[in-house]
């Protein structure tokens, strides 16, 4: 049938395309092809006034079958920065080495000095590495101290930036068997400070029978000839680090028993206080007993020298000042304490005495006075552990019992208080290093761990355990590298844990992380 207008029109077409048949088909799928090829290829705009006609058909036009591709525009706001050379800490504000470190450890108390000691080094030189390849060795060298120019402001390069600055070109890269670039050789190969390692073994241990569990005595002293006194029972033995010789000093039995030990300055002369009060002088080299000295009335449990005077505390509260040089048996008595005085320590320049008790008071005496002219009041227990710095004059540090488990610091010469560490455990002995300024603490309940210490910074050196007991009694060796500890589980430990003296001959280079020379065999 016959129809007008557009319905002949369209008819027509119909009846065009029906008569064309599979050549209509083939072209219209590849009208489909190529349309999908379009829609995939160019990418989508925005319809504007400018270009609303390429993007709307036109009824009364006709596309033509196969029309060409565009013209491809690639167009993206996407920007991706260079972050070559970034300092991407100081920029995200990122915390640094050590106090990541510090969070570290402080999140693993327990273990941490173990962990630490060995994992470290290797932590800190491949993390060096990887920052030196990732983000560039100037300003890593910079930060370390390591390179020849000043510091670098960490705003000194822009973070996101369109273009990144060309690293120097390596004319030996191609032929480097080396992973890392030059730059990163270099870094490695730059010298770092020597990493001390302490050994948590005792390189030796004695039996120490009879040795007493008792907070409150001080059994076990190191002269300067290299020879310690240890005190078991009623007995006192010498035992020499040169040739491991025991000897037996003496014997107080029946009547008496050994309750503190002190070298004099020489080493020549001991100084045995025992339960009746009496301190005897003995000469080393004779074993023999020079002279008694009396005044107590209870049990002498700490003894300190300084020149020719010996001072003694004891359980009837009182201190007495013994000159070897005069026939009388004391030349002063110091009152002030209210219970058993358990530490005494004379300075190094012999003008103060401190002294503590188990009244908790820790007190400073000087030479001429009575009473004593510092009170610290600050101690919740027994205050045994005393020790005064040999790097700074003034500076004494005291430990106290369970109660307290603390660390505190004082300046005697301003009488303030510097500082206080809760160790968690009973304090039983403090130590001062000759060497470095670092010093050593002996714990009881309830760890029964000797910890080092670094000064000013109170950071763990080491931990060392061993003991099953706590640790009562510890002692220096004349050259302040090795020390001695005895525990109620009556054993004695020798451990190395501080640096010899520096001499003038030491080299002030230090080895470099990477030291390949020395590694390939």
């Amino acid at each position: 049938p016959a129809c007008d207008g557009d319905g002949a029109a369209v008819y027509g077409v119909q009846q065009a395309s029906g008569a064309s048949g599979g050549d209509a088909g083939a072209e219209m799928g590849d009208m489909d092809a190529i349309y999908e090829a379009r829609i995939l290829a160019s990418p989508r705009r925005p319809v504007t006034e400018s270009n609303r006609d390429a993007h709307t058909p036109n009824s009364a036009q006709a596309s033509p079958a196969r029309s060409p591709l565009p013209k491809r525009d690639v167009i993206s706001d996407r920007f991706i920065p260079s972050r070559r050379g970034g300092n991407l800490q100081a920029s995200f504000a990122l915390l640094p080495d050590e106090q990541a470190r510090k969070a570290h450890n402080a999140r693993n108390a327990n273990n941490e000095a173990e962990s630490s000691e060995s994992k470290e080094p290797v932590l800190d030189a491949y993390s060096l590495l990887l920052k030196s390849e990732l983000l560039g060795c100037d300003a890593l060298a910079m930060e370390k101290g390591l390179g020849d120019r000043g510091p670098a402001s960490p705003l000194q390069k822009n973070l996101f930036r369109f273009k990144s600055s060309r690293p120097g070109r390596d004319e030996n890269a191609p032929y480097s068997r080396s992973p890392v670039g030059m730059d990163s050789q270099r870094l490695l190969s730059s010298p770092r400070a020597q990493i001390r390692k302490i050994s948590t073994v005792p390189y030796k241990v004695l039996d120490a029978p009879a040795l007493q569990d008792d907070f409150y005595l001080n059994l076990v002293d190191w002269s300067s000839l290299n020879v310690l006194a240890v005190g078991l029972g009623t007995c006192v033995y010498l035992w020499s680090a040169c040739s491991s010789k025991v000897t037996k000093l003496c014997d107080l039995a029946p009547e008496d028993t050994v309750t503190s030990v002190s070298w004099t300055g020489r080493g020549t002369h001991l100084a045995v206080g025992t339960t009746t009060g009496e301190v005897q002088i003995w000469e080393a080299n004779k074993c023999a007993k020079l002279r008694t000295m009396s005044g107590h009335q209870a049990r002498v449990g700490t003894l300190s020298w300084s020149g020719n005077t010996l001072s003694s505390g004891s359980r009837d509260r009182s201190i007495l000042h013994h000159d070897v040089r005069v026939p009388q048996q004391y030349t002063a008595r110091l009152t002030g304490h209210r219970q058993e005085v358990c530490g005494l320590k004379w300075s190094f320049d012999g003008q103060q005495l401190a002294s503590g008790g188990n009244d908790n008071k820790l007190y400073v005496w000087n030479t001429h006075a009575t009473t004593p002219v510092l009170r610290f009041n600050d101690h919740n227990a027994a205050v045994k552990a005393i020790a005064w710095s040999p790097h700074q004059n003034g500076l004494l540090s005291s430990g106290g019992g369970t109660a307290d488990r603390c660390i505190r610091f004082w300046n005697t010469q301003t009488a303030d208080a510097l500082n206080c560490i809760d160790t968690g455990s009973q304090v039983c002995n403090l130590a001062w290093s000759k060497n470095v300024n670092e010093l050593v603490s002996t714990h009881g309940y309830s760890q029964n761990q000797i910890v080092v210490w670094k000064y000013p910074t109170m950071s763990k050196v080491a931990t060392l355990t061993g003991h099953t007991l706590r640790v009562l009694y510890l002692a220096l060796s004349p050259d302040s590298q090795t020390i001695v500890t005895g525990a109620g589980d009556e054993t004695l430990r020798f451990w190395n844990i501080f640096p010899g003296p520096k001499t003038k001959g030491d080299s002030v280079e230090s080895s470099s992380l990477l030291d390949v020379s020395s590694k390939i065999r």
